[in-house]
């Protein structure tokens, strides 16, 4: 199947970093590309360079959060190119919000990060994955990220909701696999985007969380940052090379698109953790003795 030349993509926080690099990369390949952004005029800056390239681009202002405004940019796109058939799950929140000690974590924080990073995956997904099924199949990227494969220090929101977006796109890989969609979770280490400065996006009806939010153009600059989490995403690849790879794991039919070698030794250190247990529990005068067949993925249809 053709994945990309004539085809069309629906790419939410498409109007920077990961989103619009990846908007370039498959336009490049001949798709037709749908953008949206809560960011009226980043997005149209976007359009705009698009649009420069020779890209078909519709740039549509949408919050993830809402499952109208899904349903809004479907109905566009339907309108604007007739059919669908990729999605990328990209709008996502880090940041103060997403991560730090559990004690200083707010109920407004968790609720925005689940909101936009789980939610609008799963809103996207309800959304769109109808019109790709009548489209005769096509692909699905979900932004996770290496925190999707193992939890680390102080993720809090962030981890919760990367490892839930890992987990569905595997049970979704499977699901979707019959009506020729192909589903992949993306998993990349740090990438130079602005992720991690999300507060200065973050809607008024969660509070400002007792944090001092981001205000000025120097705050802004990741060229600017030089600690912690921020000095790691001034050091990450470039947006532009992640995009290529994601192509190419398209095209390999990858289940998960990993942009990091050596980051592999995480996931190596979490399998074994796990076997270790496994095996612990093999041994355990409680319930070594239990025996079961694996679960038939058929019996959840």
């Amino acid at each position: 199947m053709e994945l990309f030349s004539g085809k069309t993509v629906v790419i939410s926080g498409g109007a920077e970093g990961i989103g619009f690099a990846v908007a370039q990369a498959v336009g490049r390949e001949g798709m037709n590309v749908v953008i949206t952004d809560i960011s009226t005029e980043t997005l149209a800056q976007a359009q705009a360079k698009l649009s420069d390239q020779g890209i078909a681009v519709l740039a549509l202002a949408a919050d993830v959060r809402k499952e109208a405004d899904w349903e809004r940019v479907v109905e566009a796109t339907i309108a604007q190119f007739g059919a669908i058939h990729g999605l990328m799950n990209n709008a996502g929140v880090g940041g103060g919000g997403s991560s730090g000690p559990i004690e200083e974590h707010s109920a407004e924080d968790w609720r925005w990060t689940i909101d936009v990073n789980l939610m609008g995956v799963v809103f996207g997904m309800k959304t769109v994955v109808p019109h790709i099924k009548a489209a005769g199949g096509g692909w699905i990227v979900n932004v996770a990220s290496m925190a999707g494969m193992s939890g680390f220090p102080f993720g809090g929101a962030y981890n919760a909701t990367k490892l839930a977006v890992a987990g569905l796109s595997e049970g979704w890989a499977m699901e979707l696999a019959p009506f020729g969609i192909q589903v992949a979770a993306l998993c990349p280490a740090f990438v130079k985007t602005r992720i991690h400065l999300s507060d200065r996006v973050r809607p008024e009806d969660y509070g400002d969380a007792q944090r001092t939010l981001l205000r000025s153009e120097e705050d802004l600059d990741p060229e600017t940052a030089s600690t912690g989490i921020a000095n790691a995403v001034k050091n990450g690849i470039d947006p532009d090379v992640l995009a290529l790879r994601v192509v190419e794991s398209l095209r390999a039919g990858d289940i998960y698109i990993f942009t990091h070698p050596s980051y592999s030794e995480v996931s190596k250190q979490r399998y074994s953790m796990i076997e270790q247990c496994f095996d612990n529990a093999a041994e355990s005068p409680i319930v070594g003795n239990i025996e079961s067949a694996p679960l038939d993925p058929d019996l959840f249809k």
